[in-house]
This record gives structure tokens, C-alpha cells and sequence, in this order.
């Protein structure tokens, strides 16, 4: 019996997603105003306990090219926020791995006492449970404004450590169960086809391994249980005109550019900038300013994680 072998995606075009106000065929690119800030994402540094296969922002033990935010630099940005009645809602910690910013739980702290909601985005490996007792006192004062949002890529350890490291699978696992037993409020993330299942299956096999385990997360849910598509930029997609808007029956203002922003401190600067995306950190056309005003303008779709991740692939990172 003969099989095909699958034949690999096609590469990008070299000539896509190189000017910002017009694509490869001459059309107008597509645009995402920001309609209000509603989500302030935070890069606590690249830094990060493990180094995974696929890390969109190539975060390790020895990649600082973000360096860690501290509490006193994120304070004027949470100052301009209610200073110019901004309507943010929540605010976000992503790294590398947050909790290995010592100003983690100062940060969070000053977050939650100005009437935000807090989510953080770990691994729940050492250096979240390092911060196991600051963190019982913010649930303590602040319950179920905090939310931290697991890593799992896949429900099964042999996938998950195929891709962070041997072993990391039942590290994380413990450190969810210890999250879901404390009373905190546990989200999960991971991969929407990882090992090629398809979205339905990974949602019944996460469900299967929340209730062996007892963590009250609704698998069903596609917030609670995010799966994410993935993300490869060298890989061929369609750039984003005006008229996909109609085409897909998508409205610009369902992407996070529309109501989000994030905080990066690059290694050796003497500030924070503000970005229009949590996926491109690194890309200077999506740096903004340094100021929240400043960062209001217009972004344009000009990277293939615009369309990948969020025109074609549907995602957002926050709620």
C-alpha cells in the first residue's frame, strides 16, 4: 500500500507585506484604528526558565533583548490611563516567563488596587511557585480579578514536552493543580491543531484531562480553554486589503490592534516603548511612541501574523 508523504506549505513571497500602505498587487492595505484601549498588555522581559521549539518571541534563559519593566516604570503608564480616563479594563503580564520579574507581584498589586483586572501568562513551572505567597495575598485581597493563564500545548505530556522540554508537562500540571486547589482563577492555553487533531478533538481531550485532574476550567470554553493557531512567518498568506473586511465578513474592530497595546523595554533603553501587538516585539514599524497618546494611531496589517494569527486565524489574546 503506497502512502503520499505531505507536501510542505509554500514559503512566503518575498515581495508581500514590505510596504505598509500597499501590498505585493498594488492594492490598499488594510488598517485597524484603535477604538479604545481596553487591554494594556505588559512584557515583563524575554527571559524565560525553558526555551521552547516555537517561541514566537524566542524567549530563553539567555534572551534579554527585553529587559525586565519594573513597577516604577509601568506606574506612569497606569497614571496616563486614569488620568485621561482611558476605558482599560485589564491588564496583561506576558514575558518569557513573567514570574521571573521580581517586580511581578509589586506590578500586579498596583494593577488591581486601581480597579483593573490583572491576567498573567505562565508556565506555572518554578518561578511562578516561587512567588507562592505573594501570590495567596493577592488572591486574598483581590480573588477573582487576577487570572493566570496556563501553558499547556497539548493535553498529553508526550506532545507538550516534545515542544517546551522533557518533563515540563507534569511540572506545569502540578503548578495548575495548585493554582485550580488554591482558589485562584485558572485559564488555559494551547495550540488549536497541535499533532494535527483538529480544534474538537484538543477541546474533548483537555476536558478529559481537567476532570482526572479536578481543575475547574470549562474545556468548551474558548476563553477559559484558548487555542491558538500557529504561527510561522516564513510560511505563504494572503496580505489584507480593504475589501477582505467585506469578503471575510470580519470588522476591523474585532482585532486586538483595535483595542489593545503593549509595553516593551528593549535591552539597553532607557524606557519603555508602547507596541501596537503582543506578536511582533521585535518589528520597529510596530512601535508606537512612548506614551499611551502617542500609540493611538492607525496600525497598518503589514506582517503575516496579521493575517495568520488574527484576520484568518480568528485569535486574540485577551478576552
Amino acid at each position: 500500500m503506497s502512502s503520499i508523504a505531505p507536501t510542505a506549505p509554500p514559503p512566503l513571497d518575498p515581495a508581500k507585506f514590505r510596504d505598509p500602505l500597499v501590498t505585493a498587487r498594488g492594492e490598499v492595505r488594510a488598517t485597524v484604528a484603535l477604538t479604545g484601549l481596553r487591554t494594556l498588555w505588559v512584557n515583563t522581559g524575554t527571559l524565560c526558565n525553558i526555551t521552547c521549539r516555537n517561541c514566537y518571541i524566542e524567549s530563553s534563559p539567555r534572551n534579554d533583548a527585553l529587559a525586565y519593566i519594573t513597577a516604577a516604570e509601568l506606574r506612569p503608564f497606569l497614571d496616563e490611563i486614569g488620568q485621561d480616563g482611558l476605558p482599560v479594563g485589564e491588564i496583561g503580564f506576558t514575558g518569557g516567563e513573567p514570574f521571573l520579574n521580581r517586580d511581578l507581584p509589586a506590578m500586579l498589586e498596583d494593577v488591581l488596587a486601581r480597579g483593573h483586572r490583572a491576567l498573567v501568562l505562565t508556565n506555572a513551572m518554578r518561578p511562578m511557585r516561587n512567588h507562592a505567597a505573594a501570590l495567596l495575598a493577592l488572591r486574598d485581597r483581590h480573588g477573582d480579578a487576577l487570572t493566570l493563564r496556563v501553558s499547556l500545548d497539548h493535553h498529553s505530556a508526550v506532545l507538550h514536552d516534545l515542544e517546551r522540554q522533557e518533563g515540563s508537562f507534569a511540572i506545569a500540571l502540578d503548578g495548575l493543580r495548585w493554582l485550580a486547589q488554591g482558589g485562584f482563577r485558572v485559564h488555559v492555553a494551547g495550540r488549536a491543531d497541535f499533532g494535527g487533531q483538529g480544534e474538537a478533538a484538543m477541546r474533548d481531550g483537555y476536558a478529559a484531562l481537567f476532570a482526572a485532574e479536578d481543575i475547574p476550567i470549562d474545556a468548551a470554553d474558548p476563553v477559559a480553554l484558548m487555542l491558538f493557531p500557529e504561527m510561522d512567518a516564513a510560511v505563504d498568506v494572503p496580505e489584507i486589503t480593504t475589501a477582505c473586511w467585506g469578503i471575510l465578513k470580519k470588522s476591523p474592530d474585532s482585532l486586538m490592534c483595535a483595542s489593545s497595546r503593549m509595553l516593551v523595554k528593549r535591552r539597553g533603553a532607557a524606557a519603555p516603548a508602547v507596541l501596537a501587538c503582543t506578536l511582533l516585539p521585535y518589528d520597529a514599524q510596530f512601535e508606537l511612541g512612548g506614551t499611551l497618546a502617542e500609540a493611538s494611531r492607525p496600525v497598518a496589517l503589514n506582517h503575516p501574523h496579521c493575517a495568520r494569527f488574527c484576520v484568518l486565524g480568528g485569535a486574540a489574546c485577551s478576552r
